[in-house]
């Protein structure tokens, strides 16, 4: 059965390219992001891996850890790690799970089951302090992803978690939120003193309160 949100996300041992880690003690009390790639020494992977490794003080603002797993052998990405510092400008700054026998590739669902080989998806799960997912993305081997839009996402999960909002289509950091519908009027005006703008009474919009 595929992984959902709010599950738990399983636990491993695994070799990386950092040692031998257990994968919920290395998140420590942070928030994780792991994601896989198909295959080293591919074209696509290497941008993706060299734009995880530049945004290394981006992710470390949230509190987040980057880690990647694919299906090759962590020798491998070690090879392949000289490729991605020359034609990327950053070399990977983050564990590389060797996964050959596809231990952590089948725990987190991450092989295509229609893509003809064994090689991992583009997949990326975004994991909270509590160890539960609270994002999954599937990408086709052929489109890198987007990890702007992933830093965003985290962005809004840290928001929402410690105010009574949510987030609208498009929003970016600093931008206004929405007022829980659950909220009554009398309860927002007292939780958000620099008031609201009633669109609907379903569709309050407020100033973001951490700014």
């Amino acid at each position: 059965m595929s992984l959902r949100l709010g599950d738990t996300a399983p636990d491993f041992t695994a070799e990386t390219t950092e040692g031998t880690i257990d994968f919920h003690e290395w998140l420590g009390d942070g928030w994780g992001m792991l994601m896989s790639h198909p295959a080293d020494f591919t074209p696509v992977c290497t941008t993706e891996l060299g734009s995880v490794g530049g945004l290394k003080e981006q992710f470390a603002k949230r509190d987040t850890k980057a880690i990647v797993v694919s299906v090759d052998s962590v020798e491998d990405h070690r090879a392949w790690s000289r490729d991605i510092e020359q034609t990327q400008g950053c070399a990977p700054n983050f564990p590389i799970i060797g996964d050959a026998d596809r231990t952590v590739a089948e725990l987190y669902d991450m092989i295509h089951p229609n893509a003809g080989d064994t090689s991992t998806v583009r997949s990326v799960f975004i994991i909270d302090p509590n160890r539960k997912i609270r994002m999954t993305l599937t990408y086709p081997k052929s489109a890198g992803r987007n990890f702007d839009e992933i830093l965003r996402v985290i962005d809004s999960m840290q928001l929402t978690d410690n105010y009574k909002v949510t987030t609208p289509a498009n929003w970016q950091d600093g931008d206004d939120v929405i007022v829980l519908p659950s909220l009554s009027n009398e309860q927002a005006r007292e939780m958000f003193p620099v008031g609201f703008d009633e669109l609907t009474p379903y569709l309050r919009m407020t100033r973001q309160p951490n700014k």
